[in-house]
């Protein structure tokens, strides 16, 4: 594998690419992008008639959409064993003496080992993060009427008020969690 697809791409190669995407979709006529219509796509396949909302022609409506979920699915699978890095994943040192001091301490991973682990589920907070963190996201997302990719591609993109205010309300959630919940689910 050559070694420049195992370093970090610069913004000026990523950036861009990350850009095109709703540019292509607006061309192709495609006016919506993002991770989190895929459980309805996937669930209306599934269970097609059974449930009122999930009767519609998945296929047309999300038939594209969910083989780019698969393909991102395949492509990380890919990347994880072809592009794996040994290097754990730089972040600032600010960052980790931080996270140390809430008493995170395995920083081996992509993500921290001691926080999201199979092992993790039995603690009081690794419960809070992977759970109720995860039906907090699932909820927000449900909410919000689509996830940060697609807001912030293609709901920005294409000028929608709506995606704006989404987009500085997961801004402002993130800001919060970072300075108030991470605190109070770690203790410190």
């Amino acid at each position: 594998m050559p070694d420049f697809l195992r370093q970090p791409w610069p913004w000026w190669v990523a950036g861009p690419l990350v850009g095109l995407v709703p540019a292509a979709l607006l061309l192709l006529g495609n006016r919506l992008f993002g991770m989190s219509s895929n459980l309805r796509h996937a669930c209306a396949a599934l269970v097609p008639g059974r449930v009122e909302f999930f009767r519609y022609d998945w296929r047309r409506e999300g038939g594209w959409n969910l083989a780019f979920a698969l393909g991102t699915l395949l492509g990380g699978a890919l990347g994880g064993v072809l592009l794996a890095s040994p290097e754990p994943v730089a972040i600032a040192a600010r960052t980790r003496a931080d996270l140390e001091a809430l008493g995170v301490r395995a920083f081996d991973g992509l993500v921290p080992g001691d926080v999201f682990a199979w092992s993790a589920l039995g603690t009081l907070r690794g419960f809070v993060c992977l759970v109720v963190g995860g039906l907090l996201v699932g909820f927000g997302t449900a909410w919000a009427g689509g996830c940060t990719s697609g807001h912030g591609l293609t709901g920005v993109g294409d000028l929608q008020p709506a995606s704006f205010l989404a987009l500085a309300a997961f801004f402002a959630g993130g800001i919060a969690a970072t300075w108030l919940l991470l605190p109070l689910v770690f203790g410190s």
